[in-house]
């Protein structure tokens, strides 16, 4: 199931280039779409040729792909979401505690790596809220969970319309980047998405 549901994931992320480009054209130097298609699509590529069977592995095979291909802040701190939250999962199956604990130690590392917090207008405030939502609904299962995750999300990606940016490349902008969402808030819903439908028909 992991390594499909992380296939989509993937796909989704590239299918979706032009709305992060535009997203970060709006506050950003606009290579982010770019920047995340190149690194998933990296990771798409290593977890077909990958045989592992391990949760863990998976995780961090495609962590390692887009850090190494994507470049730069996405590369980075996208990369450091699938690295750190792997390190949660090995010898568990992929249920809805297991997503919990991704979420929640991803966040911990993306944090760390970027020194980001809620509401400095980062992929941390969509981040956030989907790790606290998948916690509280893990026990109602995987796709309740994913959903609530998903859901949160979406609503930390509006938020970030109202904030100033004070964490990454757009906090030069200040009062500017208002009335934008963050392109990396955006690309998180966005994987937590085709987690929540790869749950939904599996």
């Amino acid at each position: 199931m992991a390594r499909e549901m992380l296939e989509a994931v993937c796909v989704r992320v590239i299918e979706n280039v032009d709305v992060l480009t535009a997203a970060d054209q709006a506050i950003g130097d606009g290579d982010h779409g770019v920047a995340m298609r190149r690194g998933f699509a990296a990771a798409l590529e290593q977890l077909k040729a990958d045989s592992s069977q391990s949760v863990e592995a998976m995780f961090k095979s495609v962590g390692a792909a887009v850090l190494s291909k994507a470049g730069g802040a996405a590369g980075a701190v996208f990369g450091t979401l699938f690295r750190s939250g792997a390190a949660v999962l090995g010898g568990r199956e992929f249920d809805a505690g297991a997503f919990a604990s991704f979420l929640e130690q991803g966040l911990e590392g993306v944090e760390k790596r970027g020194g980001a917090r809620p509401g400095q207008k980062t992929m941390v405030d969509a981040l956030a809220p989907a790790a606290e939502a998948a916690r509280k609904t893990q026990a109602d299962g995987l796709i309740a969970a994913t959903r609530a995750a998903a859901e949160a999300a979406k609503r930390g990606v509006e938020s970030t319309k109202t904030m100033v940016a004070t964490a990454g490349k757009a906090k030069t902008l200040g009062e500017r980047s208002l009335g934008h969402p963050d392109p990396g808030a955006v690309s998180v819903s966005l994987i937590l998405d085709a987690i929540r439908d790869y749950a939904a028909k599996s």
